[in-house]
């Protein structure tokens, strides 16, 4: 199953099918009038499928499909073409027979089901089962009642590229264990599954394991592969990781409270990764790969700029009236947060008043923010090597309204929660350390740079983060950590999202942490407590 064998390739695949049952198909009942002239075709049904056409369209494209027969199948879709090349390769890459289909009970138009069959390969079988769903539609141009096809109708973990293969596995499995030799596995760290597969895929070969024989989804993406059924087990390879056993396991439980949280935690000392979890429906490992607006979280870098560049510092003047306005677009604080024209920097960043830094906007250079991000906070630049795929922030020198947009985490701004970890860990310390989830002596590849910070920024940043984490915004959910602590709420808007992106990060002693959730609300809300949990642990 290695990558150069041959596996067949689900993808979105829109063929018009000439007098099949597919969605666009052409299929008009006509007859001949008692005159010798055409009648009028019979009218093509519209509207929802009834309960017996669900009942109906589902039970013939089961028996189909238990029986192999791909092209039958098939015909019962809306997407002929690329129905038949996933079904057909459901038998002949991913060698699954004895297919039995158990159908729930539909709800409208949607048939929950149950698949078991056997997976076999060079005389080793085991049993494969599973739970998917499917919807039954109505063609469009047909008017039949047909499977509204997608690949996760074959199995759930399959997108549109994506193929099921059974041989060989791409890589050798590896057993990667933590700073202190502790095992970890997907089953006792769930949130892991992605990292450790994306570990497998680099490292599988160097380890010294030798690869085994499994059925797995191939991703069209040339994302690491997913193992469903291991039939002969390869012997595994050692790899160590920076990653903490215990953080970890509050890192999982931590995300697990919210859904789609993401929260990785770094040893600011040496840029080691100590825990990175997901809880998403997707399964994306948005710790450190995702790309979204950080909110105010982004004030760490812009009170940095100020700072290195003489603005204001932390205890000069930072006034937060209630709106400022910049090339048109007007700016607003949080909902009934009191105006100070006489603020310092220092208390507007703890209370995260976005005016105060949006009024400063006038006196900034249009790439000071991505000079400050780039060299000394090392980010933007595309030259991280932490061990797996990851992103490395992004903060373009925007124009226009996003000048200002930009200090405060939105305009084009992306950060991923590993990004904003390692500016927190850059900000305690003043020493940018490239985060890494294995040591560089693994491989000797080349770590990123930066210059860091001054010895009096990071005074500055450390005190702001200290009030915020005593006083402001952050002060319930960092109750009981300090004395040696700080931290920076942030809340991002997103167009047609109800709720605003939770995000938090915060250090204690050796450790920083960062967190973010979808539509979590403020800051404090839901990533504040997931950064709190992970922080308590001490690494």
């Amino acid at each position: 199953m290695r990558r150069g064998a041959k596996a067949v390739v689900i993808g979105s695949v829109f063929t018009v099918m000439v007098g099949g049952a597919g969605y666009g198909a052409y299929n008009l009942v006509t007859a001949v009038s008692g005159d010798g002239g055409m009648a009028e075709p019979a009218p093509v049904k519209t509207g929802p499928p009834s309960g017996a056409e669900v009942k109906e369209t589902s039970r013939a494209f089961f028996t189909a499909w238990e029986k192999g027969d791909a092209a039958k199948a098939a015909q019962y879709t809306n997407y002929a073409t690329a129905a038949e090349t996933l079904l057909a390769s459901y038998s002949a890459e991913a060698r699954l027979t004895k297919v039995r289909i158990t159908p729930g009970t539909p709800s409208g138009t949607t048939v929950p089901f149950s698949v078991s069959a056997t997976v076999s390969y060079e005389g080793k079988s085991k049993p494969f089962s599973y739970d998917s769903e499917l919807s039954v539609v109505r063609g469009e141009t047909t008017g039949k009642a047909l499977v509204g096809w997608k690949p996760s109708v074959v199995h759930p973990g399959l997108k549109d590229g994506d193929t099921l293969v059974t041989g060989e596995s791409s890589s050798p499995a590896i057993e990667a264990v933590d700073r202190n030799n502790v095992v970890l596995t997907k089953e006792k760290y769930p949130s892991l599954g992605p990292i450790l597969d994306a570990l497998r895929d680099k490292y599988g070969d160097t380890a010294g394991g030798s690869p085994g024989i499994e059925l797995a989804v191939r991703h069209g993406d040339q994302s690491p592969d997913t193992p469903l059924v291991v039939l002969a087990k390869g012997r595994a390879g050692k790899v160590r990781t920076t990653l903490s056993a215990n953080a970890q396991a509050a890192a999982e439980k931590a995300v697990r409270r919210y859904d789609e949280s993401s929260v990785v935690a770094v040893k600011p000392s040496t840029g080691e990764v100590l825990a990175v979890a997901n809880h998403r429906e997707d399964g994306f490992n948005a710790a450190f790969l995702g790309k979204l607006a950080p909110g105010s979280t982004m004030k760490i870098i812009s009170a940095a700029m100020f700072i290195d560049h003489g603005v204001t510092t932390a205890t000069g003047p930072a006034p937060c009236p209630p709106e400022a306005v910049w090339q048109s677009q007007t700016f607003h604080n949080l909902k009934n947060m009191k105006p100070n024209e006489n603020a310092t920097l220092s208390e507007s960043f703890a209370r995260s008043c976005n005016t105060a830094f949006v009024k400063y906007a006038d006196d900034l250079k249009v790439d000071w923010l991505t000079n400050e991000a780039q060299q000394n906070f090392g980010l933007g630049q595309d030259n991280w090597k932490t061990g797996i795929p990851s992103f490395d922030g992004s903060v373009p020198a925007s124009g226009g309204p996003d000048t200002a947009a930009n200090l405060i985490g939105q305009g084009q701004v992306q950060m991923s929660p590993l990004n904003m970890a390692s500016v927190t860990a850059t900000a305690m310390t003043g020493v940018f350390r490239q985060p890494v989830i294995v040591p560089r002596a693994l491989d000797d590849r080349e770590l990123a740079n930066a210059k860091g910070l001054s010895a009096g920024t990071v005074a500055q940043l450390r005190a702001m983060m200290n009030r915020t984490a005593v006083s402001g915004t952050a002060a319930q959910v960092m109750a009981g950590l300090g004395p040696n602590y700080g931290a920076k709420t942030g809340s991002a808007e997103v167009d047609g999202q109800a709720k605003s992106n939770s995000w938090f990060t915060g250090y204690r002693n050796d450790v920083a942490a960062a967190a973010m959730t979808q539509e979590g609300g403020h800051g404090g809300d839901a990533a504040g407590p997931i950064v709190a949990a992970v922080l308590r642990t001490g690494g």
